[in-house]
């Protein structure tokens, strides 16, 4: 138990009050908070900067798969489109390149690919042939290991941009990211750079039209190569191996870049073509070299800006090697790249897996709730049911409060109408606000006020279960108004000797705000669903502080309300099932309480109890190897409530984050119809909840907002305090600001 603390004086006129010990210790809980709550959302945001990253990898950022045709080439020198595969820049002028008589260029588009590439490298080291590769940058960065291999074996690469769009429908920006991400890949994956370009969908100088003209000046000036084809094997319409092989091959001894692919698709017949197209050109005479090896050999022939020839000789820059070592920040942000890339790799799929995991684990939640909550309502509204004889005799009712002055009268006065015999026990656990006194000038009878220095609710319970008189005892919060029978309807499950103690059912009063009616929506479809669920198997795990009842012998049996944990109703619960006591749900037990009304105090009220649910599991976790009747929560509650109220829901964020990321990368439609299945199935659960609850359906109005952004918070808060957990915090309990808006009970569930 926590040292007492005084209640402060007040301040003296004109003086600020110093803050007083609890005050002090509660700010220092605050700012230890802080670091936590910024860990959450970091963890939060590097799971969506890897999401982000793997869907701009996989080149599906606004599905532009856009691809220019027919457009003119006015403004395209005509030496350029006559002009050899080989574009450069040299003196800031157009000039072309062609390939020698007798030699091959071979070059391959779309790679590195994991299944195919590896085994045309393996073909040119055989054939001892060298390629040139140009590469996709998010491929590049997907599959770093092949590039360094088919670097090191001697072949060239080329940048074929980061996302395989049409560069001419793209802004000047977009182009430069295209070209600068893919040089930092190739820097991360093979410490070098490359002075190679080859645009997608462009693999021939007639495609040059004046929409990607620009592209190729803008290019040139900065150092680019840019490198066409004379000759197509058309590949990737996987015409037959005969048919490649005689496509790629030139005519009349003629020198040829040839373009292949190593990626893009099923490219088994290129596997089978290749050999017998290097057999067949080297049959003839012919020698194969890389791009950078034609132009240190030929001169280019040059055009100005209206195809007038420049004479420029072959001494240029452009006639250096392709390849530069990556140095400085372009080489440490290509690694920082390709380890990104590499987390997104390995998250996405485990994520995926995880998906499919918490997908069943909840659906199958649904269902078990379903089945067992129809039966418990079957069995316990069956006329044949019944707990024994009834049980008339008078019990206590404790009302633990701290600062409850708006709502201390409401509860009193609900208690004083109740049907049941009662005496009624307000344990004011130092109060500040004038609680006691409020209750004192009431004056109803049965009621006694018992004053204590402020210890907390746990220590007021205890208080409140040694001044009881009578052996059954029912525990509220402040808060709470009971309906007139609520007590008599709580207490007859206790004609059963084996039940230890007994849940009612704790509904929201004040439910006419948003974030009222999305939490009524919870504690209807959730918490009774779930109780009922738990009851019948016979593993409840909590008993909730706005209505409960206890044996006082089964209280003081298992020490009293323990203030090791902040959940201190699921901590007496479950030590109740260890000593071998019933614990059961009773849904006709209405109290009718005031639910947070601001987001800050939901986020304070639901961290605490995640937190404290967490706490008590930990302290129970020894109730895995209980034996015997006491040990069945241990066998079936603690898995259950692990799984469903810590495991599932922190990972259940997986769906919508994948359904986010599905829309925007994949499949906009199919995502929206998967997020509205599995809306439609919580929308029968909770339907079929409120039909249970006798509650109006107009409410479920607000479930799909709800789904959208209440969720995302409780969400939030599960991270947050699994984040506590694991980093060894601490926390107090927090009072929570009060209305008094539930100030009648509702009447009956039925009235909304």
């Amino acid at each position: 138990m926590t040292t007492p603390s005084t209640s402060p004086a007040p301040p003296a006129r004109g003086r600020r009050r110093a803050p007083s010990r609890m005050e002090r210790a509660a700010g220092r809980a605050t700012a230890l908070q802080r670091p936590r709550v910024l860990l959450a959302l970091l963890l939060l945001l590097a799971l969506t900067c890897v999401m982000l990253l793997d869907g701009y990898l996989r080149a599906e950022v606004g599905g532009d798969q856009r691809v220019r045709t027919g457009a003119s080439a006015s403004d395209v020198p005509d030496d350029v489109l006559d002009g050899g595969p080989i574009l450069s820049f040299p003196g800031g002028q157009a000039a072309t390149v062609s390939v020698p008589d007798k030699t091959i260029v071979l070059t391959f588009d779309d790679g590195p690919d994991p299944t195919w590439t590896p085994q045309v490298l393996e073909i040119l080291e055989k054939y001892d042939v060298p390629g040139t590769f140009f590469l996709v940058g998010s491929m590049v960065s997907r599959h770093p290991g092949i590039v360094r291999d088919m670097v090191e074996q001697g072949n060239e690469v080329g940048v074929h941009t980061f996302t395989h769009v049409d560069l001419s429908y793209q802004s000047q920006a977009r182009v430069t990211r295209e070209i600068e991400q893919t040089q930092l890949a190739l820097a991360g994956a093979a410490g070098i750079t490359t002075t190679l370009f080859r645009a997608p969908y462009s693999s021939e100088t007639d495609a040059i039209d004046n929409y990607s003209w620009p592209v190729y000046e803008s290019l040139g000036q900065d150092g680019y190569t840019s490198v066409f084809i004379d000759t197509d094997s058309d590949d990737w319409k996987r015409p037959g191996v005969s048919k490649i092989v005689e496509w790629a091959t030139p005519e009349d001894d003629e020198g040829a870049s040839v373009l292949f692919h190593d990626a893009g698709g099923e490219r088994s017949q290129t596997i089978e073509a290749l050999p017998k197209y290097i057999e067949k050109m080297k049959a003839k005479g012919y020698t194969f070299t890389t791009v950078s090896g034609v132009m240190a050999d030929q001169q280019p022939t040059g055009a100005g800006p209206a195809g007038g020839a420049t004479g420029t000789t072959g001494s240029g820059d452009s006639l250096q090697a392709a390849h530069h070592e990556a140095t400085g920040a372009t080489l440490y942000e290509g690694k920082a790249l390709i380890a990104a890339v590499a987390v997104a790799e390995w998250t996405v799929p485990a994520l995926s897996v995880g998906l499919v995991v918490v997908g069943v684990a909840v659906m199958g939640r649904f269902a078990m709730m379903l089945v067992l909550a129809r039966r418990h309502h079957r069995r316990r509204n069956s006329r044949r049911f019944g707990w024994g004889p009834p049980v008339t005799g008078p019990v206590s009712v404790i009302v633990p409060a701290y600062n409850e002055k708006e709502c201390i009268e409401a509860t009193l006065r609900s208690l004083a109408r109740s049907t049941h015999p009662v005496e009624i026990i307000v344990v004011d656990d130092g109060s500040t606000d004038g609680t006691a006194e409020i209750a004192e000038s009431l004056g109803l009878p049965g009621v006694r006020v018992v004053r204590q220095a402020n210890a907390g609710k746990p220590a007021a319970l205890n208080n409140g279960v040694r001044h009881a008189r009578y052996d059954i005892v029912v525990m509220m919060d402040g808060d709470t108004v009971f309906e007139p029978d609520t007590v008599g309807r709580l207490v007859q499950p206790f004609a059963d000797p084996s039940v230890g103690a007994v849940a009612g059912n704790a509904k929201v009063g004040n439910r006419r705000t948003l974030i009222g009616a999305w939490q009524h929506i919870e504690y209807v479809m959730g918490f009774n669903l779930d109780r009922r669920m738990y009851d019948l198997l016979r593993c409840m795990p909590t008993i909730p502080g706005a209505i409960g009842a206890f044996r006082r012998e089964a209280v003081l049996q298992v020490g009293g309300m323990s203030d090791d944990t902040l959940a201190e109703d699921t901590d007496i619960t479950i030590a109740l099932h260890r000593a071998g006591w019933r614990v059961v749900y009773e849904e006709h037990a209405r109290a009718w309480t005031e639910a947070p009304g601001t987001l800050g105090q939901l986020w304070s009220q639901r961290y605490r109890w995640s937190y404290g649910t967490m706490q008590a599991l930990w302290k129970h976790r020894r109730s895995l190897t209980d034996k015997g009747p006491s040990g069945r929560f241990g066998r079936v509650g603690m898995p259950l409530v692990v799984l469903f109220q810590v495991v599932t829901p922190v990972f259940a964020p997986l769906i919508d984050v994948f359904t986010v990321y599905s829309m925007v990368f994949v499949d906009f439609r199919a995502a929206l119809l998967a997020w509205l299945a599995v809306l439609a199935v919580q929308l029968v659960c909770a339907a079929y909840a409120f039909r249970l609850d006798r509650e109006k359906y107009r409410y479920l109005l607000m479930m799909p907002l709800q789904q959208l952004a209440y969720r995302q918070m409780m969400y939030l808060v599960l991270i947050h305090s699994c984040v506590t957990a694991l980093t060894g915090g601490r926390l107090r309990w927090q009072k929570l600001k009060r209305t008094g808006e539930v100030g009648t009970p509702a009447g009956t569930s039925g009235t909304g």
